[in-house]
């Protein structure tokens, strides 16, 4: 090889088809060119990963950098820089903004407001409504579209789907996978009685498994109906899971990294507000069925669903406090300490957060480290033990529940289309980061 290549990463574990190897990567206009032990060439530049391990980029396949409308406590850039910072290369965001991503013009003007602005890689939700069906036709056309997000319960935001009719409308008009935010919005209005004024803990009563499991029901058998491709995003029941393990193939589903470390009652006496989010945080034994269901290969994919609050707004009076906390930039400190307390293989982490997303999103070129592959990858020490701190957090909201929380396993570099944006913990480059291909 005579050419100059613009960055070698030398001495790594790198994880490939499945194994660890201690190989070489050349990286030359942002694409992986060779892999093997390396030697005699010409670099511009060279990261020396010894006795770290580098993986495929992770995916983050649900944020919410609430831009525009509330850039108050997050918007495009500041959000891109936590998760880079937390060792994720691309994200999908949502589209329940102000004004929602639920047409064209609105998902082309998110598209510009990204363009030079953001240091991940990135995807838009389009947001579906019951009037824009028209729309949610094309959608396979749009640039850097990872799919259509349907609100089939209330959460953040005006988007809502709640007729059985319009949900039906929805899946079936849809040219690309539909995300689903997945509660019963009748069932929600009809238990508002067993919210508590002044304590979170009843809002696990509130919005409860039922609440849950009869949207899921109702969804699934939509989707095997028209023979049509949905994802259930943040599923948190014992009951859910049961249900879904026996559809394989056009449904598949997301669980995040909070439900799997923080469970009822205990984190509502902890954290207050800040464990509120929806569909919520509950007991162990809904925890104990989702670890079961990640051993189990069930579970497709995991997602922080980042939703950044003001630290003002969570300390309101319940039910004043807004769901949702922030989360893409601690997944992956979370999650490489649950694979060193041998709760996950490193095989399946990588599966749920790099493998699958490619696979059921059809994302191009990512996802594994393979010759002419785009060069988007995070290098951790598996052995480097940290303390996740606020003043860690590069979200604008500034906070995390996990303060205070000890981890084993942390990201320490962030390659984004061939350029090392993080190193050693800090941001060193500017932003790279350009729309996912599907």
């Amino acid at each position: 090889m005579s050419q100059t290549i613009d960055l070698l990463i030398k001495n790594g574990s790198c994880f490939i088809d499945n194994n660890i190897q201690k190989v070489d990567l050349a990286i030359n206009n942002s694409k992986i060119q060779e892999i093997g032990k390396l030697k005699n060439l010409k670099v511009k530049n060279e990261i020396n990963a010894e006795d770290l391990l580098v993986l495929p980029g992770i995916i983050d396949t649900q944020v919410h950098f609430r831009e525009p409308g509330s850039t108050d406590v997050e918007d495009l850039e500041s959000g891109s820089k936590a998760a880079v910072l937390g060792g994720v290369t691309s994200v999908f965001e949502m589209p329940n903004t102000n004004p929602p991503t639920s047409n064209q013009s609105e998902f082309n003007k998110k598209l510009s407001l990204a363009k030079s602005r953001m240091f991940s890689n990135y995807a838009f939700y389009f947001g579906a409504t019951p009037q824009n069906m028209e729309d949610l036709k094309s959608v396979d056309k749009l640039e850097g579209c990872c799919g259509v997000k349907l609100f089939a319960g209330s959460s953040t935001g005006n988007l809502l789907v709640k007729d059985e009719k319009d949900i039906e409308k929805v899946i079936s008009n849809s040219s690309k996978i539909v995300s689903i935010h997945s509660e019963d919005e009748d069932i929600l209005n009809l238990r508002k009685k067993f919210i508590k004024k002044g304590d979170v803990s009843s809002h696990p009563v509130w919005r409860n498994e039922e609440c849950a499991m009869s949207s899921t029901r109702r969804v699934v058998k939509i989707a095997e109906r028209y023979k049509k491709k949905i994802h259930i995003l943040h599923v948190t029941t014992k009951e859910e899971v049961e249900f879904l393990s026996r559809y394989k193939g056009n449904v598949t589903f997301e669980i995040t990294p909070q439900h799997l470390t923080i469970s009822a009652p205990h984190c509502y006496k902890l954290l207050g507000s800040l464990a509120q989010m929806n569909p919520p945080i509950r007991e162990k034994k809904h925890q104990d069925m989702l670890w079961k269901a990640v051993k189990d290969g069930l579970v497709d994919t995991i997602g922080s669903d980042h939703a950044p609050h003001s630290l003002e707004n969570k300390k309101k009076e319940y039910p004043q406090t807004p769901s949702g906390m922030p989360g893409v930039q601690t997944l992956v400190p979370l999650m490489l300490n649950h694979v060193n307390n041998n709760k996950l293989t490193l095989n399946q982490f990588i599966k749920l957060v790099c493998e699958n997303p490619c696979r059921i999103f059809g994302i191009k070129n990512k996802g594994y480290i393979k010759q002419g592959y785009d060069a988007d990858l995070t290098i951790v020490d598996m052995n480097m033990k940290k303390v996740i701190k606020n003043d860690w957090i590069a979200s604008k909201c500034g906070w995390t529940p996990f303060d205070g929380y000890e981890v084993k396993g942390f990201p320490l570099g962030t390659i984004v289309n061939g350029k090392a944006i993080v190193w050693d913990g800090k941001l060193i480059e500017k932003a790279n980061g350009k729309p996912l291909k599907f």
